[in-house]
Parts: C-alpha cells; sequence; structure tokens
C-alpha cells in the first residue's frame, strides 16, 4: 500500500476482522497454555530467560529487576509489572503445587498482599523449573525467532514434569476462559504410567479408571473437596467432559476455652480464597447481626501455618456456628473447572484422559528427538575417533607427511587422499594434541571408541522400538516421581448427592478416619508418619515416644509438671522422623520451658464411652485414674492432668479398661503389681495416692499394664535384660515396697519395663551412641532372682538411660489405614461382657491379669487378704465402695438367683454397682454411698455376725478371673474393703502362699501371726514388703486392712465418723475407734508381740 492512499473498505468487515485477529492474538500468543508443557508465553519466556542467565537452584539469586529487563529486552516486549507479578505468582506456595521459581523476599501473600517491588526482591529457578527445561539444548522442541528477529526462543518447553496438571492453569481469554486445577504429582505420574502400561488398548481407558488413580484436585491450600456421588456432577463429570465444578470447604476444628466456651479455628482456606477478605466478610456478618454466637475474630497466621481463631459465645453451638460459616462466607465454594488449552495452536476443552494423551506424546516426541540429537552427535564423534585411530596405526607415516607439508592445508589434502579420510576426520588429527601419541592415551581412544559404538547401537535400537521409548518415558516419571513426589494436600470427602439440601458436616466428619504413628524425640520435637511407615527405632532418629493413632484423635501433650494440652492429631506436622517435624510448644499450648514428658490421644471427646480411665504414674511413685470424659478435647490452654508435687516429675499414662494390673518397677529393682481397682477415679486437678513405697535415693522406672498373653521385659543400665512372667509378680495391694524383680550389682540399676509378646521391638536409648532396637525374644525367660543376659553391646563409659516400647490405642489395634478398629473408647463394644482387643502397653493384648492357679489367693503382701471357702476359691472379706442401697427383705435369694443365673452361662456383665451390691448383699453388709470414703471399724458389728452366720453362696464358688472381661463380684469386693484393721503400723507380714498352694477353709480356726520375714534386698527370697496381716474377730474370720492412700496408715474411725478427703496422699490421723475390753486384749494381743519382735529383729 501506498502511502497517503485512501481506500474505502467496509467498516463492518473490518472491524470484525481486526477484532478476529486481537481476539486470536490474546488467545494463542497470552491468555490460554499450551497443552504440552501447561505454560502460557509469558511463563515459558520468564523461565527461558532465567534458564539462558544461568540462574540455576544451586546458583546465588539475582535480582528480579535484572530478571525482567532480561525478559522485556528480549522476549517479551510487554509491560514490566505484568512480567514481574507473573514471576512472583510462580514463586508463591499458596497459588502453585510445586514451584518453578524460587524467590528470596516479599513475594506477596495469602492475604492479597502485593509482592515488594522488585529492586528489593531477588529469585532464581527451582529444580522443579529444571524439570521443565531439561534437555532443552538437545534440539528437542522448536525454536521461533523473538519480536526483532535478533534471538530465538522456544516454542514449548520439554516438560519432563507433567505441568498442565500439577500445577494447573487460570485465564481470560477473548470469548472463552480457561480454570485447570492443580493436581497431586506421584497421582498424576500414576495415571501416566497406567496409560503407558495399556498403551496399544487405550480407546478401552475410562475415566473411573484414571480416577482410581488421580482422586482429585490437590490444592496447594489444602481443604477439602465435597464430592457428591451423582456422577453428572462434581469430578466424574468435569474429568470426563473436561467442564463441571467441585464443592471446595476449609479445614476447621473445636477447641475448647475455659468456662465452657469453644472456638473454632481455621487452618486451611479453599484454594484462591482470600484470607483478609474473608475475616472482613465473617466481621460484616457479625455486625450486621446475620451470624449469631461469634464473640471474637482474630487471625494467628504466622510462619508455621494459617490459624484464624473464631471465640464463640458461651451459648453457642459451634457445630451450627461452622454451618453458618460454610453458608454465608467463602469458607465453602465452588470451583469451576474449564480444561481448555491451546492444542496444535488450537483452543480446545480437554477431558482427563485427552489431557493425558497430549502430554505422553508430547514426551514421547522430546525422547525421540533427544535419541536422534544423541545419536547424531554419537556418530560424528565416531567418525573423528576412526579417523584418529588410522592416524595412531599409521603414526610414523602420519608424521613424516605432516613435516614435508608446506601449511596446515596441503597437510590436510594428503593425509585426506593418503589415507581416504574425510576433511573432519584429517582437522581432528591437525588438532590432535602430541599428548595423545602417548601409549596410555591411545589406549583411551581405543576405549572410547568401543564405547561409542555400543551407544549408537543403543540409540538405534530404540529409535526403532516403540515400546522402548515407553519405557524410557515410564522410567523417567518414575525418577520424578520418586524425587519430587509429596502427601495429598486436599482431602475428598464423599457424600450421599441424592439429598437437595446442604448436608452438615461434623468435626469428626470434616478429618479421615486413618491410622498414623505420632512420634516425638525427647528434644519435644513431635511428627506424624503414614502408617505404612512407621517410625525408625534405632539410630539417630529414634523417638522417645511413639504411638499409633487415628487422625480424629485428640493428641495430649504432657509436660513433666503434669501440664497437658489438647492439640488435633491431624494438625502434627507429617516428617520422616520427630526432628523434622515441629517443637511441641508451636503447635499445642505448651510453653517453650516445659519439657515433654508423655503423650496419650484419645477419640473425640463426644465419641468417647464410658468404662476407660487415664492412669498416670509419677516418678516418685504416685499413681492416679482419670475417666477419659474429664479430658477435654483440643484446647487452647493447657490443663492440669495430674497434680506433681515439687521434687517428682510425671513419668507415665495409659488408657485402660478399669480391669487391668499395674506393674510398677523401680530403679533399685524392686517391682509391685496390683490391681486397677485400687485405685480409685479421681478428677483432673488431684495429686494421686501412692503406688509404691521407695527408698531413699530410688524412684519409678517403668509402668506397663499386666498383659494377657507376654512377659514383662526389663533392662538394666549395663545392657542386660530379661523376661519375666506375669504370674512370677503376685498381685499386692497398692502402696507397698514390692518384690525384687532384679538382683542387681552395686554399678547398675534398672533403668526400662515394657509388656508385651517376644515379637514387640522396644528401643534402647543409651547415654553417648545411638539408640538401639531389639526384640523382647532377645532376652532370655527367667525368673525373678535371675541375672539376665546382655542384649546391648555397650562401650566404655556409655549406658543405658531409659526404654522406648511403641503402643497402639484399642480402637487402633488391628486396623489397617482407613479400616474398622476394634471395641474402644470412640467405639464402645457390642456387649459391655466383650473385652476391648488390645491395650495401651504395645503388646496388642487384652487388658487382663495372668491366670490364677486354683487355690491361689490374693493375700500377698501388701494386698487385701480375702477370706479362703472350702473349695478353694478366695472370697472377699467385705465390699468396696458403692453407691448409697439399702438392703431390703430377699436380697440373698435375690442375689444368689443372680449368681445362680450367671454361673449357668455367659450374661451381660453386671456393672460396677451392681457387683458391689450384689456381694455386700451376701455378706450382709449395708454398702456405702460412693462419695464416701470406706469407714473402717474395729468392733464387731451386726454385719459382721450376718456375715460369718451367712452360708457360702455360689458366687464364692466362681472361679477366678483369667483376664476376661466379666469382673465377678468377689473380685468386686475384695477390690475397695471398707474394713479395716485397728492394729499398729509395725506388725507382722504375712508371707503369701506359693502359687497353687492349698488355702485353708474359712470355717477353720486362723492361725497365729507369722513372724517377720527379712528384707526381701538383703536375703532375694521375700515376696512381699510393707504389708500387715489381718486381726481376727471372734469368730475366726480375717478382718482387711484400712485402704492406705500415703505412707503413713490411719487408724480406724467408728462407722459414723466422717470420711477421709479423697485425692490426698497422706490423710491426717484420725482419733481412733472406741473397742469393748475383749476386742482391745484381742486385738493388741497380736500386736505387741510384733512390735517386740520388731524390736528385737532390728
Amino acid at each position: 500500500m501506498e502511502v497517503g492512499l485512501v481506500r474505502s473498505v467496509d467498516i463492518d468487515h473490518e472491524m470484525q476482522q481486526a477484532y478476529l485477529d486481537y481476539a486470536m492474538s490474546v488467545i494463542v500468543a497470552r491468555a490460554l497454555p499450551d497443552a504440552r508443557d501447561g505454560l502460557k508465553p509469558v511463563h515459558r519466556r520468564i523461565l527461558y530467560a532465567m534458564f539462558d542467565m544461568g540462574l540455576r537452584p544451586e546458583t546465588s539469586y539475582k535480582k528480579s529487576a535484572r530478571i525482567v529487563g532480561e525478559v522485556l529486552g528480549k522476549y517479551h516486549p510487554h509491560g514490566d509489572m505484568a512480567v514481574y507479578e507473573t514471576m512472583a505468582r510462580l514463586a508463591q506456595d499458596f497459588s502453585m503445587r510445586y514451584l518453578l521459581v524460587d524467590g528470596q523476599g516479599n513475594f506477596g501473600s495469602v492475604d492479597g498482599d502485593p509482592p515488594a517491588a522488585m529492586r528489593y526482591t531477588e529469585a532464581r529457578l527451582q529444580p522443579a523449573a529444571m524439570l521443565m527445561l531439561s534437555d532443552i539444548q538437545k534440539e528437542t522442541v522448536d525454536f521461533s525467532d523473538n519480536f526483532d528477529g535478533s534471538l530465538t526462543e522456544p516454542d514449548v518447553l520439554p516438560a519432563a514434569l507433567p505441568n498442565m496438571l500439577v500445577n494447573g492453569a487460570t485465564g481470560i481469554a477473548v470469548g472463552m476462559s480457561t480454570s485447570i486445577p492443580p493436581h497431586n504429582l506421584g497421582e498424576v505420574v500414576d495415571a501416566l504410567q497406567f496409560m503407558l502400561a495399556h498403551w496399544d488398548g487405550l480407546d478401552d481407558i475410562n475415566i473411573e479408571d484414571l480416577m482410581h488413580y488421580i482422586k482429585g484436585p490437590d490444592f496447594p491450600t489444602g481443604g477439602l473437596i465435597i464430592q457428591s456421588n451423582n456422577e453428572e456432577e462434581g469430578l466424574t463429570s468435569a474429568y470426563g467432559t473436561g467442564r463441571g465444578k467441585v464443592t471446595v470447604q476449609a479445614r476447621a476444628h473445636f477447641e475448647e476455652m475455659s468456662r465452657g466456651r469453644n472456638r473454632i479455628i481455621v487452618t486451611e482456606l479453599p484454594y484462591m480464597i482470600n484470607k483478609a477478605s474473608l475475616i472482613e466478610r465473617i466481621a460484616e456478618l457479625v455486625r450486621e447481626e446475620r451470624l449469631d454466637g461469634i464473640a471474637d475474630l482474630r487471625d494467628e497466621s504466622d510462619r508455621q501455618g494459617l490459624r484464624i481463631v473464631i471465640e464463640l459465645n458461651k451459648t453457642a453451638e459451634p457445630e451450627k456456628v461452622l454451618q453458618d460459616l460454610f453458608k454465608s462466607t467463602p469458607m465453602r465454594s465452588t470451583f469451576g473447572i474449564i480444561m481448555l488449552a491451546l492444542v496444535d495452536g488450537e483452543p480446545r476443552t480437554l477431558s482427563l484422559k485427552q489431557s493425558l494423551r497430549v502430554y505422553l506424546d508430547h514426551r514421547l516426541t522430546v525422547i525421540k528427538r533427544r535419541t536422534e540429537f544423541e545419536l547424531n552427535r554419537a556418530r560424528q564423534r565416531g567418525h573423528i575417533l576412526e579417523g584418529l585411530l588410522v592416524a595412531l596405526k599409521n603414526l610414523d607415516e602420519v608424521i613424516s607427511l605432516i613435516r614435508k607439508s608446506p601449511d596446515v592445508d596441503t597437510a590436510r589434502t594428503r593425509l585426506m587422499k593418503r589415507f581416504k579420510l574425510t576433511e573432519v576426520q584429517a582437522q581432528a588429527i591437525l588438532d590432535m594434541p602430541l599428548r595423545r601419541l602417548a601409549s596410555l592415551e591411545r589406549k583411551k581412544i581405543e576405549e572410547e571408541y568401543k564405547e561409542v559404538q555400543a551407544l549408537i547401537k543403543e540409540l538405534e535400537s530404540l529409535l526403532r522400538s516403540p515400546k522402548k521409548m515407553r519405557q524410557v518415558v515410564g522410567d523417567e516419571l518414575a525418577r520424578v516421581k520418586e524425587t519430587y513426589n509429596d502427601r495429598r494436600r486436599t482431602q475428598i470427602v464423599s457424600l450421599d448427592g441424592s439429598s437437595t439440601q446442604a448436608i452438615p458436616l461434623l468435626s469428626s466428619d470434616l478429618t479421615p478416619d486413618r491410622i498414623i504413628w505420632v512420634a516425638a524425640n525427647a528434644d519435644g520435637m513431635i511428627a506424624r508418619t503414614l502408617d505404612e511407615n512407621p517410625p525408625r527405632t534405632s539410630g539417630r532418629d529414634a523417638p522417645a515416644w511413639m504411638a499409633r493413632v487415628s487422625t480424629r484423635d485428640t493428641l495430649y501433650l504432657i509436660s513433666e509438671q503434669g501440664e497437658a494440652a489438647g492439640v488435633p492429631v491431624h494438625a502434627v506436622p507429617e516428617a520422616e522422623n520427630p526432628a523434622e517435624g515441629a517443637p511441641a510448644f508451636k503447635i499445642s499450648a505448651l510453653e517453650a520451658k516445659d519439657k515433654l514428658a508423655g503423650l496419650l490421644a484419645l477419640p473425640p471427646k463426644d465419641l468417647r464411652s464410658e468404662g476407660w480411665f487415664v492412669f498416670t504414674v509419677t516418678r516418685q511413685g504416685m499413681v492416679k485414674k482419670t475417666d477419659v470424659a474429664e479430658l477435654p478435647g483440643p484446647t487452647a490452654k493447657t490443663f492440669t492432668l495430674m497434680k506433681v508435687n515439687e521434687g517428682d516429675r510425671f513419668g507415665w499414662v495409659r488408657l485402660t479398661d478399669g480391669k487391668a494390673d499395674v506393674l510398677l518397677a523401680t530403679a533399685d529393682g524392686m517391682a509391685i503389681r496390683f490391681s486397677e481397682d485400687e485405685v480409685r477415679p479421681m478428677g483432673l486437678v488431684a495429686a494421686g495416692v501412692g503406688g509404691i513405697k521407695l527408698g531413699a535415693r530410688d524412684e519409678v522406672v517403668g509402668m506397663e499394664l499386666i498383659p494377657q498373653k507376654g512377659e514383662i521385659f526389663f533392662v538394666t543400665s549395663d545392657g542386660k535384660g530379661k523376661r519375666v512372667e506375669p504370674g512370677q509378680f503376685p498381685t499386692q495391694g497398692r502402696y507397698g515396697q514390692g518384690v525384687l524383680a532384679w538382683k542387681l550389682s552395686r554399678t547398675s540399676q534398672l533403668v526400662g519395663v515394657a509388656a508385651g509378646k517376644g515379637t514387640l521391638r522396644v528401643t534402647l536409648h543409651l547415654d553417648k551412641l545411638a539408640p538401639k532396637a531389639i526384640r523382647l525374644d532377645e532376652a532370655p525367660l527367667q525368673t525373678r532372682a535371675a541375672l539376665g543376659k546382655q542384649v546391648v553391646e555397650l562401650k566404655a563409659g556409655d549406658r543405658v538411660v531409659s526404654l522406648t516400647a511403641p503402643w497402639d490405642l484399642p480402637h487402633t489395634n488391628g486396623r489397617e489405614s482407613g479400616g474398622n478398629g476394634t471395641p474402644s473408647p470412640g467405639k464402645p463394644p457390642a456387649k459391655k461382657a466383650a473385652p476391648p482387643k488390645a491395650q495401651a502397653d504395645g503388646s496388642g493384648e487384652v487388658n487382663g491379669k495372668a491366670p490364677k492357679v486354683k487355690g491361689e489367693t490374693k493375700a500377698a503382701k501388701g494386698g487385701a487378704p480375702k477370706e479362703a471357702t472350702s473349695d478353694g476359691k478366695a472370697r472377699a472379706a467385705a465390699a468396696p465402695r458403692a453407691k448409697t442401697a439399702t438392703a431390703k427383705p430377699g436380697a440373698k435369694a435375690s442375689a444368689a438367683k443372680k449368681t445362680a443365673a450367671a454361673k449357668a452361662g455367659p450374661e451381660k456383665r453386671p456393672t460396677l454397682k451392681e457387683a458391689t451390691t450384689k456381694a455386700a448383699t451376701l455378706k450382709g453388709v449395708q454398702p456405702k454411698p460412693k462419695e464416701e470414703a470406706p469407714k473402717a471399724t474395729a468392733t464387731k458389728g451386726p454385719a459382721v455376725k450376718t456375715k460369718a452366720a451367712t452360708p457360702k453362696s455360689p458366687a464364692a464358688k466362681k472361679p477366678a478371673s483369667t483376664g476376661s472381661a466379666k469382673l465377678p463380684a468377689s473380685k468386686n469386693a475384695a477390690a475397695k474393703p471398707p474394713a479395716s484393721k485397728p492394729t499398729p503400723a509395725k506388725t507382722a507380714r504375712t508371707t503369701p502362699p506359693p502359687v497353687g498352694a492349698p488355702v485353708k477353709s474359712s470355717s477353720s480356726r486362723a492361725a497365729t501371726p507369722t513372724k517377720a520375714q527379712p528384707q526381701e534386698r538383703k536375703t532375694g527370697g521375700k515376696s512381699g514388703a510393707g504389708a500387715k496381716p489381718a486381726s481376727k474377730t471372734s469368730a475366726g474370720k480375717v478382718k482387711p486392712p484400712v485402704e492406705k492412700d500415703a505412707a503413713q496408715s490411719s487408724p480406724s474411725k467408728p462407722a459414723g465418723s466422717k470420711a477421709s478427703t479423697p485425692g490426698k496422699a497422706t490423710p491426717a490421723k484420725p482419733s481412733p475407734a472406741k473397742k469393748t475390753p475383749s476386742q482391745e486384749k484381742k486385738a493388741t494381743k497380736p500386736a505387741d508381740t510384733a512390735a517386740k519382735k520388731s524390736a528385737g529383729s532390728k
């Protein structure tokens, strides 16, 4: 067209043509990504410019302004802020699932804050970006001229990373837009490998096959996807047609506050939701009174993660407020999926299968072009080596010919003519340095030639075989997955799509029920791992505590001071070992100064059933039992799990079903076994009661629950270990000296105890070297008096300091991740009589007791003596605490009927109240109110006479418990006797009968008190310590001793006296009860005799 020439055109046609040109330019060269590499032109130019600048992940950062200038000047003649904002997005972890740019400085935030000015920030490429650019210098992709023709730029990147699916893309073109969500790299690679494996049958692959691997989008901000089961909606439609929508929801949980208040904690938001705008929206709804129940709102997000705190009123229902938030705010939003991308330069809406196929075709093309490039280069190198070998074979003649040539061109021509070489070969001979003439260098050339020929054959074979090409693509994808794969961040929750109304989700519904491992080390670092990848039990990464729990549980972190903080298990960061996790004070209400002393996990509070208790022990032997209902859910502040006295430390915690036997072991080698019934349930602020009497410098080093199957494992500081049958430890009363568990040398001490089968692996922590793991069956099965054997080799100066045993919660034992659990605190058993399937002792066994031999009683030292019957069965002497009940006429007959029915066959296990009332009725004893302590008495009242005159009931003939969940009434009656013994503290101690020894009938007169035995630590032969004999009544019946809560025994009180305050370790001594002269005579005489003998022994 000539300058100044005016030509008339149709304006309608001209505007249409101009607009179409503009629209296609926007579509093709600006707004839509290429389906092969998932990049828009500006993204591709930024990455290639940084690659050209040498900004590798291992190099130093460069100023963003310099990078932007490079992009603008060479490839992208547009605005600088457009380029900078695009580069900044590639460095935002809340925008990109797998970062392509490594930014240093302020690159924006989830609140919508803009990045800092480009003169302040710096950047370089991420390793994932290097995958996008891999092999680009091997002619794997086409290049085109830049805007001024001075340089070339790639039309597409090689993209060893499936970027379009893993990072997604958004863009608004002219008349069309795209919105491709990000996905998990491991899932996408699995789907690609599935297609490669079924390449010949690609037409038979459907969306359901691919969705078996790709579960759904995986957003960088996490959250939840509420998936409908209706195939016409949701992910199935989106992946099948390329268009659809999914509901994305924030992740939130509840925390309990003081004074009965709760708060909602939001930890993850839907993708592309502005946090600041969300908070403003919630505040606006509260001000307009359109959202009720919210008292305070604040943002506590930091570098550890997002945290929005929504405090509720005392009367607000947390679940209802949460549902209102989902309904009225962007906490629940819809993400539209439009998988529109460029294929062969044209916009196309792709299904999931088509997207994967386009990427695989691109990778096959890249591999083919790379192979051709490497083959050509190998052939060229082989051609040169052939010429060098010819020259080396005729070395003297070649040197002579070159020396006689007047110039280089003549020498080259003569070499080509004489040896029939090409110009390239002749030039290579002329360029060869003299050092290559050495014999060693000649061998290197020959070896290199052989290697090149082998490479040529391999590359030619690869080009001839499409199957091998697909194998190469699959292998490279597998390496990418192995290097860069991570866990899924967005959880998909499937709901019934038949309902047209919004389905309310409880907090327990928002978290998948998966079994995982939680582990913590001595430094207070904590992490979780998948069930199939448990923590290491040896080496420097071995944890000090580890437990198998559910993701729906509440994890309680307990300090040495007995303070605890509850956090949701899913809030614990995932890492391979605790050292890579997070400190306890970062994820809980514990402070940095608090030293971690234990872990406990419980189901959500609303799912806990009755009959389960938390049993805690301190280093100084204080024990406590607390109902699981007392423990709060996730807490904003710490609470007292056990009040720890000054100079003491919190030691151990276990979850029990109320029927376990407890074993405490001390550093001096002593151990005591007592029934859990010896410890009554207490509140959170209680300090507990004494569990074992300790020496001046002794302390508790381990606590375990006696398993039904398995042994007790002990380990000493000098690396010796042994296993002991639970039956070796007689059941005693609480707060005795126990029995000798190990006769130690002067230089060693007991450091740990574990219970379970021989296959259980435990970790022994050493003072200097890394922890070591052993199986329990590596230690010999011996008696208490045995000396054990070396189970871990120690270097000079080193010693074992502690032991770690993994344990399961009852509702996780035997489960696979996502499976159904066994009866547990969160899922009560179908029948009350059914025992739980596991205990929290690492053995995976029932919380049972060791089987009892016929005739064996519970009369070990320190234990409550039982009244023996003629058939060798032990019968309790008195009833435990029970709720107030009144004996009615016919009570004995009714109790006998119930007992006979129980004997006839297994029925529903009676409750503690029923069992206590029945046992008390059989003896003619009036049950006492539950809130009162047992009343000690030394007088012979009507109850005693009634008991003596009452014939033996069928209940007394029931066999002893062998670990079953059924609890006989006689055992309940013996657990907490209300009657006390009036003798002083220094009385003679009875020796327990040997296992299986017959017990005298209750009708026979009691023998005279036995002499006090010497201390066991000196002789090693005493089976009990610290116990007191039972006094006798005129009828020859044995009266049980007073239950002690502390080191000192309390004299008995009259029946009408006030009960002592529960929960205290050392109750005050009340005034003694009045006695009749005959009673004083009978009660004092044995005491005086025992006192004289005790003084003589001293």
